[in-house]
């Protein structure tokens, strides 16, 4: 079992930045791939970006390339999500999940565990 908890969610205006985190409960962290997925009010969980155990490749939905930027510290369980440029369309609460089989980083049915999630909201 993996426990994930996230934090670093709050409120920020149009063109700002945060950084999220996720913290791992588990030493084997550094085997799983990790991924952020969002969910605003009234639609579907939607893949954010993700990457694999290693960090040797990043993955990105479209929307966010070029502002979002994932990355790990298996030193620290931890892996983050900078979101740079945020856009009130970017509000959302966000999850972490993390995955052990090989399959696609964007399908969300990949993914064994997940986090509590934490509120972003962008104010226009």
């Amino acid at each position: 079992q993996v426990q994930l908890v996230e934090s670093g969610g709050g409120l920020v205006q149009a063109g700002g930045s945060l950084r999220l985190s996720c913290a791992a409960s588990r030493r084997t962290f550094s085997t799983y791939a990790m991924g952020w997925f969002r969910q605003a009010p009234g639609k579907e969980r939607e893949f954010v970006a993700a990457i694999t155990w290693n960090a040797g490749a990043t993955y990105y939905a479209d929307s966010m390339k070029g502002r979002f930027t994932i990355s790990r510290d298996n030193a620290k369980n931890t892996v983050y999500l900078q979101m740079n440029s945020l856009k009130p369309e970017d509000t959302a609460l966000y999850y972490c999940a993390a995955k052990r089989r090989a399959g696609s980083y964007a399908f969300l049915g990949e993914y064994d565990y997940w986090g509590q999630g934490t509120q972003v909201t962008v104010s226009s």
